[in-house]
């Protein structure tokens, strides 16, 4: 079944808003139409204000602004945000070696972060490795890789390969949409290899995520909910979504 035109350019938004740039051939090719239509698309978006045109693309509207203050372009659900982190606290311990995917929930966990001791975080998130470096209780490592401006954050292969025969005690993951379908989904392709990289060199991955993400299909497929362990999230999840989520051994944190 064919998307529908406003589909297709709520998903092309998406893509932007996650890479801050996008060309029409790429695309074209991901969507399967024409660069003419995909143009229209660009322009549609252009005119409502989302993002700016160049020669063979478009990119986000003023993310050299959040660039330079630092600051991520999500920002809803920040008071649910807030409460999983805190909640994801009382499962960091002294001496644990962490990963803190990238993310505005993982970003509220690194807030929170002070009093361990000998702790191991390793990042993928420039604005996490802000907030967190100062401490000098906190062994932070970087992880390399393409920048992605919206969201502050390494991507592509090599942030993949930094995770080659690294073995951490516990993974806190973002994603941008949950379904049984598609299980774990996100905007970005690039993001994809880092995240299963992450995945496999985990003891143990904590999915943080608002309920908002619960039933909410985004473009690109990391797998299924079984590649997760725990779910820490808020307690407006609906009934079903619960049984969904122990049906597939999934275990279930509110905050």
């Amino acid at each position: 079944m064919a998307m529908l035109p406003n589909q297709r350019r709520e998903k092309i938004l998406e893509m932007i808003r996650e890479d801050g740039h996008a060309k029409v051939l790429q695309l074209s090719k991901i969507f399967k139409v024409t660069e003419v239509t995909i143009r229209q698309d660009l322009e549609k978006l252009e005119k409502d204000g989302f993002i700016e045109r160049e020669h063979g693309g478009a990119y986000l509207k003023n993310i050299g602004i959040s660039v330079k203050n630092i600051s991520l372009q999500n920002q809803e659900h920040l008071h649910e945000k807030a409460a999983i982190a805190k909640k994801a606290l009382d499962y960091i311990n002294d001496g644990d070696t962490i990963i803190l995917d990238s993310g505005s929930t993982t970003t509220e966990i690194a807030k929170l972060i002070n009093g361990y001791k000998n702790l191991t975080v390793i990042t993928n998130s420039l604005n996490i490795a802000l907030i967190l470096g100062a401490d000098p209780e906190i062994n932070l490592v970087l992880t390399g890789g393409e920048f992605k401006a919206p969201t502050l954050s390494l991507t592509g292969q090599k942030a993949a390969d930094f995770f080659n025969d690294l073995h951490v005690d516990k993974l806190f993951l973002a994603t941008a949409g949950i379904t049984l379908k598609s299980g774990l989904t996100y905007p970005s392709i690039s993001d994809i290899c880092v995240k299963r990289s992450m995945i496999e060199s985990a003891n143990l991955v904590y999915l943080v995520a608002d309920s908002s993400k619960i039933g909410k299909s985004s473009f690109a497929s990391l797998g299924a909910l079984s590649l997760i362990d725990v779910l820490i999230t808020d307690s407006k999840i609906k009934k079903d979504d619960m049984k969904l989520f122990e049906e597939n051994d999934v275990k279930l944190i509110l905050s």
